[in-house]
């Protein structure tokens, strides 16, 4: 499947960029409309019935997805989480910066300890220059398989979008459904050391859709008028696989991802990593009928199982004609791009421009280069060959620069950070793979088995920082989505192979590129990334697909605090949890 990037004339070109300029300038006044709005979460065990069967599901305020957070730019959350569920856990809010608000950030032993059974915390974080659609999502164990959200940031009141502004919007939360509990997979998935269960389904708005069994009743509806421009706010909550994401005879006109806008271009089709988020608007331009909005896997990792099904919901024109007495109106349906077409995607990424030219940062003061890919362990002495069930007796792991990565488990990273508390965490993290090697040939099996530990990368306040993040052929290569907790950065090159500083620098795009909290690594390359070390804090970098953040691919800056108040992380909240 091709996606066709639309030719905007001269002067629409010139008014777009001219409503996004504006727009932007006013983004850094001041608001006196700022809001603080305050949440009450719930955390329970609820009867969720999907695949014919009922299970206690983790769930938010009793909803599966969690409620919806709809914000303007500038406003301030306060959420009060109380964990009612017989699991620790935290909430994490997906691409927040939390400038200073560390502690509000949430991935477990990272910048807090776990909300234990019955306890509660308060996450209090403002939301500063931010516009479009992020999510939030448990950032313990598995269970942001159900415990997810959509959370919405419009332009600050008396400010506009820098496009048409649609008469409809509707967040697509894209998920992924097991027909048991999450936490026994990833559990038994780490006693035996092998690879878990896969999904049994996708979901839109947490339900499978009519192409599987006893779902058909409950498949998400979105309307449209014939001749109406809506917004659709697409959202990959999946835990463990990218999608491709399409809606019958109907264009996309991307505008934005990861809360940040995007040149407009058109396409039939989009791909979503784990943690992405991607703005479409569609136009009621077709007959009226009833179409399938479409998702399922894009697979770039040979020979691992996964999840061949396909979640649908319908796109309904209102004045469809009704079908005759008796007779179903089976919805049109899409053609969906082949499981392993990284053509499609390689395109669709490509095509990600920021809106105008950016300032992205020149002069680098931290050169980065991280591998990032799966490992196998060898079984442990004395150890069962049922606690050994990867390939040949082994336990797989994974890891960046062959450092796994170990969260602590008697103070979070931060506590320990702050408090200068030893024995928690060192900060050799290497700035480099330990070992220079073929990373997408074939890789040496003495580069299998990487070491584990709980490594920090230290930054300077203020560090101008270049990253190259390389796919490598250890086990498998695969598409990784790697996120950044606490910054955006700028995606200035992607390409395949292994990354040559020579020749792949003309590659690099320092006039437009996309802004973004999460990137899509392509499988067997790479992708270069920029950002400026001003949130001190410790911040976790990890790949997005579940299984690999519990194998071990992950690491974490430490950024140093600056000079004066505004460049210091705040001190911790008195309810911050304890360990």
């Amino acid at each position: 499947m091709k996606v066709v990037n639309s030719i905007l004339d001269n002067r629409s070109c010139f008014l777009f960029f001219l409503s996004v300029t504006l727009h932007l300038l006013a983004s850094t006044v001041p608001s006196a409309s700022a809001k603080t709005h305050y949440h009450d979460f719930v955390v329970q065990a609820t009867k969720v019935k999907r695949l014919c069967k009922t299970h206690n599901s983790i769930t938010v305020n009793g909803m599966f997805p969690g409620p919806t957070l709809e914000v303007n730019n500038g406003d301030s959350l306060v959420i009060n989480v109380q964990n009612r569920a017989r699991y620790n856990l935290t909430i994490h809010w997906h691409g927040i910066r939390q400038m200073r608000t560390a502690w509000a950030d949430g991935p477990e032993f990272v910048t807090q300890c776990p909300i234990r059974p019955g306890g509660s915390y308060t996450y209090r974080f403002t939301i500063q220059g931010q516009e479009g659609t992020l999510w939030w999502h448990a950032h313990s164990s598995w269970l942001r398989a159900t415990v997810y959200g959509a959370l919405i940031i419009r332009p600050k009141e008396g400010s506009s979008y820098p496009f048409p502004k649609p008469k409809r919007e509707t967040p697509l939360l894209l998920g992924e459904w097991w027909d048991a509990n999450p936490i026994d997979v990833v559990r038994r998935a780490t006693r035996t050391g092998a690879s878990p269960k896969i999904s049994d389904a996708y979901t839109i708005n947490g339900q499978p859709g009519d192409l599987y069994n006893c779902s058909a009743k409950d498949t998400i509806i979105v309307p449209i008028d014939s001749g109406e421009t809506h917004l659709l706010r697409v959202i990959n909550a999946a835990l463990n696989q990218p999608l491709f994401f399409t809606i019958a005879s109907h264009q996309f006109t991307v505008v934005g991802a990861d809360a940040s806008y995007l040149k407009p271009f058109t396409t039939s089709v989009i791909m979503l990593g784990p943690g992405q988020t991607t703005d479409v608007l569609i136009s009621g331009d077709k007959p009226p009928a009833r179409y399938y909005i479409a998702a399922r896997a894009y697979q770039s990792a040979q020979n691992a199982p996964f999840d061949k099904t396909t979640t649908t919901a319908i796109l309904e024109y209102k004045s469809a004609p009704c079908p005759a007495k008796g007779l179903s109106s089976n919805p049109i349906m899409p053609a969906l791009p082949a499981f392993n077409d990284t053509p499609t995607v390689t395109v669709f990424s490509r095509s990600l421009k920021s809106p105008q030219k950016v300032e992205v940062p020149t002069d680098i003061d931290e050169s980065l280069f991280f591998t990032v890919g799966l490992g196998l362990n060898a079984c442990p002495k004395n150890a069962r060959a049922r606690n050994c069930q990867g390939p040949n007796g082994t336990r797989f792991t994974a890891s960046m620069n062959n450092v796994s990565f170990v969260l602590p488990s008697t103070f979070s990273l931060l506590q320990a950070h702050y408090n200068s508390i030893p024995g928690v965490f060192t900060t050799d993290f290497p700035a480099k793979p330990p070992v220079k090697f073929d990373y997408t040939g074939n890789v040496s099996r003495s580069l299998w088995q990487p070491v584990r530990g709980t490594k920090l990368y230290k930054l300077k306040y203020g560090s101008r920082v270049q990253l190259v993040i390389q796919d490598t052929s250890i086990v498998t290569p695969e598409n990784h989505p790697i996120h950044l907790h606490g910054y955006d950065f700028y995606i200035i090159a992607e390409g395949f192979g292994n990354f040559n500083p020579k020749k792949d620098k003309s590659k690099f795009n320092l006039v437009d590129p996309p802004l973004r909290n999460t990137v899509a690594v392509p499988s067997n390359g790479w992708a270069v990334i920029r950002f400026v070390a001003d949130n001190p804090g410790v911040w976790i970098m990890h790949c997005h697909l579940d299984v690999h953040i519990t194998w071990g691919l992950a690491m974490a800056f430490l950024v140093e605090d600056g000079v004066g108040e505004l460049q210091t992380l705040q001190a911790p909240p008195g309810d911050l949890p304890a360990c």
